[in-house]
């Protein structure tokens, strides 16, 4: 599972195996055994969540918003798919 970046002891990572046929471009937050998944597009958005509370999910899509340029790059770059 390749961890894209980490911010405040979060993992920011997506899995190798993202479903056949495979899932569009998204993030798993991980922290402390809970994880929380965002699709990045057309907004960022939780797509489930195992425990984060409202303040954190809030916290977590401001950054991934921030860097999703960054993810979409890792993904296409690991999945070898294009832009």
């Amino acid at each position: 599972m390749p961890v894209v970046f980490r911010h405040r002891g979060f993992r920011f990572l997506f899995y190798a195996n993202e479903g056949d046929p495979r899932e569009p471009v998204h993030i798993h937050a991980v922290k402390d055994g809970i994880d929380a998944k965002f699709w990045l597009w057309p907004e960022v958005s939780v797509v489930y969540n195992d425990g984060f509370n409202a303040k954190t999910l809030r916290e977590l899509v401001e950054v991934i918003g921030n860097r999703r340029n960054e993810i979409a790059r890792a993904w296409n770059g690991f999945f070898g798919e294009g832009d």
